[in-house]
């Protein structure tokens, strides 16, 4: 698929030139900062050196000390405490954190995530008839609740009070809850709106302990389950979640829980970053819940016997290997539904199928979008009603669109570039019309190309340790502050360029300039192989990136495109 190119607008040169002073860096270092709203020492002080102070006050957060209060009531009271939460790595992370966290302080604490199939997303009827056949009189929901109006109500006539600790958009009326944490809820103040659900849980933690006379140093321990979170749920890694980012990192390469340890056990890798934990850690957490139940993902993530952790890792790897048959087969069936309905020229992409796993629609609905790149949903039968999961393409708000549709849908939720929805069966087709004619109405035709947002130009000679070194501290990267993209014109390969991989997919070479030459990988690129088989001259789009090879490690351009 042909990619458009985009060279962001530098900043103000008055601001680089000076922030290169105040650094002594060079000014691509500081243009990069700029960009990122960094242009003074002190907040190149923060970026490069997150610190815990820079952490908000929890109880800036709307209801955080009704939540509090509630939570200490329920320990000395003894009363029983649920800590309920959705199937997917935000939900299960954070359940395993919270309860985790409440077990130090009492024994009185059960488990909860419903059944994707049985119960389906959210709070369900089913968890509330449990805890209250379980004598459970507070309920904490996690990374989901927020539109939970009926349920909350229903829990509060059999005498179960709920804590709310959700990241999602209320809708017009707030659950008549003891507590409702939302950062974005409009009567919220607190000064950052993008913590995940987990994120959230965590600040209610920090607030308990606080309240405890204990530090954040003393919950520090549960912010490796917090950047799984981050990195899974694809929030920014911008202000508070890039320090919380910064220092579950550290946890995870210094002091691994169990859980991860079992996971990680046939890998061999140095470093984690934030990437590592999104494509090795989450698909194998999300497993559980996708093929199996999302329990088993909690009681990996809680386990602390070291066998017990292998096992239960062990089983999770098999509900991955499933859930990656699962994926290919519907992804390849899905495919051949958009071909047999002549439907590759519209906006969106609507398929369905009652037999699809529900378990893996959201994937597919990710592998569709990549595909053909336009707002897609994929929808299966989900007991007398379809589900769908919906993704987006960058620049696209898929939730308003659902939005639009809504006379047509049971209910839905979500963010900007994915979703959840039911709806009944009869209405998917003017549902399908409804949704294709308000994207074709309301997106840029341009977002229907991917695009590569390229920070500045480089020149190969400025690519050194050095420079690296630096550029390295930018992380942990994510959406808010991604790795640095550069683009370098005229360069040709060496004539030693080839197809690598299954199906020879990828490209591997070696790009040189004014008698300079450097490594190139290039994932996916198999087919731009003709393009540098010329020794013509190209434009490549790259990051940087290390190449360890028999035990050496050099720096090599890793390629996003050539043209």
């Amino acid at each position: 698929m042909p990619m458009r190119w985009t060279l962001r607008p530098k900043p103000n040169n008055t601001a680089i030139t000076n922030l290169s002073k105040a650094l002594n860096v060079d000014e691509i270092i500081a243009s990069l900062l700029v960009q990122r709203g960094v242009d003074t020492f002190d907040q190149a002080k923060q970026f490069f050196r997150p610190s815990l102070k820079d952490l908000h006050d929890p109880f800036l957060m709307k209801d955080m000390d009704i939540a509090v209060s509630r939570v200490e009531k329920a320990i000395s009271d003894e009363e029983n405490i649920m800590v309920y939460g959705d199937y997917d790595v935000d939900g299960t992370t954070s359940v395993a954190l919270m309860s985790s966290y409440l077990e130090t302080i009492t024994p009185q604490v059960a488990t909860y995530i419903p059944d994707r199939y049985a119960e389906g997303y959210g709070v369900s009827y089913k968890g509330i008839d449990y805890a209250s056949d379980n004598d459970i009189s507070l309920i904490i929901a996690l990374d989901c609740g927020i539109k939970a109006i009926e349920k909350v109500a229903y829990a509060k006539s059999k005498g179960i009070d709920f804590i709310i600790c959700d990241h999602h958009r209320p809708g017009d009326t707030i659950p008549d809850a003891a507590a409702v944490l939302d950062p974005k809820r409009e009567d919220c103040d607190y000064p950052y709106k993008e913590l995940c659900g987990c994120g959230v849980g965590f600040k209610l933690i920090q607030a308990i302990a606080s309240k405890r006379g204990e530090s954040v140093d003393d919950v520090l321990i549960y912010l490796d389950l917090v950047a799984t979170a981050i990195g899974a749920d694809i929030v920014p890694i911008t202000g508070e979640n890039r320090v919380l980012a910064y220092f579950g990192l550290k946890v995870i390469n210094q002091h691994p829980r169990t859980g991860f340890k079992a996971m990680l056990s046939q890998v061999k890798r140095n470093t984690l970053t934030i990437t590592d934990l999104v494509f090795m850690l989450a698909p194998r957490i999300n497993a559980a819940g996708r093929m199996k139940h999302g329990l088993h993902a909690v009681n990996l993530l809680k386990e602390e016997n070291i066998e017990l952790a292998l096992q239960y890792a062990s089983e999770i790897e098999t509900y991955n290997s499933d859930r990656k048959d699962a994926d290919k087969s519907i992804t390849e069936e899905a495919l051949e539904q958009i071909i047999q309905n002549s439907e590759e020229d519209r906006f969106t992409t609507v398929v369905y199928d009652e037999n699809w796993h529900k378990g893996v629609i959201g994937i597919v609905a990710s592998r569709l979008t990549e595909t053909y790149y336009r707002p897609t949903l994929v929808f299966t039968k989900s007991g007398s009603k379809l589900a769908a999961s919906a993704r987006s393409v960058k620049g696209f708000d898929v939730y308003n669109a659902l939005n639009e549709c809504s006379e047509y849908i049971e209910q839905f939720g979500g963010h900007k570039y994915a979703a959840g929805l039911t709806l009944k069966e009869e209405q998917y087709e003017p549902f399908k019309k409804k949704f294709e004619e308000v994207v074709s109405r309301t997106i840029d035709k341009r977002l229907l190309t991917p695009e590569i947002m390229i920070d500045t130009k480089l020149e190969l000679d400025q690519i050194t340790p050095k420079f690296f070194r630096i550029l390295k501290q930018f992380a942990p990267f994510g959406p808010g502050n991604m790795a640095p993209v550069f683009m370098t014109e005229n360069v040709k390969d060496t004539g030693f360029g080839k197809c690598v991989g299954v199906d020879e997919k990828h490209l591997k070479c070696k790009m040189q300039k004014g008698g300079l030459a450097i490594g190139a990988i290039g994932f996916n690129l198999g087919s731009k192989f003709n393009l540098i088989s010329e020794n013509q001259n190209v434009k490549v789009a790259y990051n940087i990136d290390e190449n360890e090879w028999n035990g050496t490690v050099s720096l090599q351009l890793k390629l996003k495109d050539i043209i």
